[in-house]
């Protein structure tokens, strides 16, 4: 899915202070809550050796307990802690989404910008893209992994192959747009390079409809790498993540019903804060919802 790229204009905003996040809260909630969310996971996942347990230690004499105080998700099949399974498994889904988001803007701003300056590139890329967008990004995944092995790398990049044309394609047209403005065009008059045009005029255009697309692709991201670990596609079993944990437990629901709800619970938040993330920076940088204020 994208975006509508030429009503996404980019604003210069004054550094935040109390009074600016105030501000914010009040015309942006959807940012400040998905980012402030988003911020939380991150620092739980990154901190997770500080008070998390060792996720992979397996006791067979506490297999499918209730949640304690030493165990806060109870226990898994196998006697592991799930709250530290879960805690731990944060880190992989924010690393393939992120990473896959990176690297589909990285190359899909590069191609995007080619594309809207060079009608023969533009004629011979845009139908590659339109190639690839026509593949299952699942599928594709699998494909790959099947031919190199399962890691976290060739996962990130099997994500990232198919959000790329989006990203282009939104690029591209955002380009198409702002080339044709007298700026561009008195700057080029002017004498100046293709490439300082490209550079401090194009570029910066660019940079809002890229924020919000690429936020789409994270959350897609997150839950193509969990339905793939859930078919045993993704990351190695002995590595956790929220994919692998629902994969393993959906025998034991009854039992130990927060094996499942717990990873499930978190991936849920996780893909619920990029999407509001996404939604409140289009708003902020949509010219007609400023006006509607």
């Amino acid at each position: 899915m994208t975006l509508p790229a030429a009503t996404l204009e980019i604003t210069p905003t004054a550094p935040l202070g109390f009074s600016g996040l105030a501000r914010l809260a009040r015309r942006h909630p959807l940012v400040l809550i998905g980012g402030g969310l988003l911020a939380l996971l991150i620092v739980l996942a990154l901190s997770a050796p500080l008070y998390a347990g060792d996720p992979g230690n397996m006791d067979p004499f506490k297999r499918l307990k209730p949640p304690s105080g030493e165990m806060w998700f109870g226990s898994d099949h196998l006697g592991r802690d799930v709250f530290a399974r879960t805690i731990f498994g944060a880190r992989i889904s924010l690393m393939v989404g992120l990473a896959s988001a990176a690297c589909a803007g990285l190359v899909g701003l590069l191609i995007g910008i080619l594309a809207g300056y060079n009608r023969t590139f533009d004629s011979v890329m845009m139908r590659v893209m339109d190639g690839l967008m026509s593949i299952p990004t699942i599928l594709l995944a699998i494909a790959l992994i099947s031919l190199t092995g399962p890691g976290i790398g060739i996962l990130i990049v099997a994500i990232a192959i198919p959000e790329t044309p989006a990203v282009a394609r939104l690029v591209r047209s955002v380009v198409l747009s702002v080339r044709e403005r007298p700026y561009v065009e008195a700057a080029l008059c002017g004498g100046a390079r293709l490439h300082k045009v490209l550079w401090r005029h194009i570029l910066p255009s660019t940079i809002p409809a890229l924020m919000v697309q690429s936020a789409i692709v994270c959350a897609s991201a997150i839950i193509t790498e969990a339905a793939l670990s859930f078919l045993g596609a993704g990351v190695p079993p002995e590595i956790p993540s929220w994919g692998n944990m629902i994969a393993s437990s959906r025998l034991y629901l009854a039992m130990a019903p927060l094996t499942i709800f717990g990873p499930g619970i978190c991936l849920a938040v996780t893909v619920l804060a990029v999407n509001l993330l996404g939604d409140g920076l289009r708003d902020m940088f949509d010219p007609r919802a400023k006006r509607r204020r």
